[in-house]
């Protein structure tokens, strides 16, 4: 299956850099690039990719608030966003509107299109001591009176045993390969554990899920 992609930067070079790398690929397609944010938007409504690249700091309609439409309407689209900082404030706001992570704009080829891969698949995009460390500052800075409340108990009560204690190893950034040696189990029982309780807490991804863990209560910040 080819992998359809937009790549949304207002910088030509970086477009044109990364759609040259990205359509080199067997199994990617570049389909539309964008110069702004609303452009970014109309180009998904149009072409439906499997994967959005899109940068944070863009003219007429900023990255943020792209990644927020986009999302919100378009489901089937996951949304990577583009930074020249690891941890940019942005990129949180992104996070919880939805995005399903972030790579930095001076990204090594293999990177970009292992991540857009990764992605597109539902899996971790970041490395799993990254994903640990942005997750754990992205929900402390959640906490407080003001921060969004999620009700878990009846989603969390549809899960396994199993399917439980997979989401809790998630969010302590264990990989596929980590949490089935933990379990004794195989990879593939690995990754149907985690298709499964996607579905049952009606989340987009693997990132979702350890927010999920953190902010349900699942796994608290800092716990090995």
């Amino acid at each position: 299956m080819v992998i359809r992609v937009v790549v949304a930067d207002d910088q030509e070079l970086v477009r044109a850099g990364f759609g040259m790398i990205l359509d080199a690929q067997p199994d990617i397609e570049v389909v539309a690039e964008a110069a702004d944010g609303a452009q970014a938007v109309e180009a998904v409504r149009e072409h439906r990719p499997d994967v959005l690249l899109l940068d944070v700091r863009m003219p007429v309609m900023d990255g943020l608030e792209a990644a927020r439409r986009v999302c919100a309407d378009h489901p089937g689209t996951r949304v990577v966003m583009l930074t020249t900082f690891d941890i940019d404030d942005y990129v949180f706001d992104a996070l919880y509107a939805g995005a399903s992570g972030f790579l930095l704009k001076d990204v090594r080829r293999d990177d970009l299109t292992h991540g857009v891969r990764a992605v597109a698949s539902g899996e971790a995009l970041l490395a799993p001591s990254v994903t640990r460390r942005l997750i754990g500052e992205f929900t402390a800075r959640r906490a407080g009176p003001s921060a969004p409340v999620r009700p878990p108990s009846r989603l969390l009560q549809q899960l396994t045993g199993r399917e439980a204690e997979t989401l809790r190893l998630l969010a302590r950034g264990l990989s596929n390969a980590e949490i089935a040696a933990e379990l004794t189990v195989s990879d593939h029982t690995v990754k149907t554990h985690v298709s499964n309780l996607l579905a049952k807490l009606q989340l987009r991804d693997r990132v979702h899920a350890v927010v999920f863990a953190y902010e349900s209560g699942t796994v608290v910040a800092g716990e090995a």
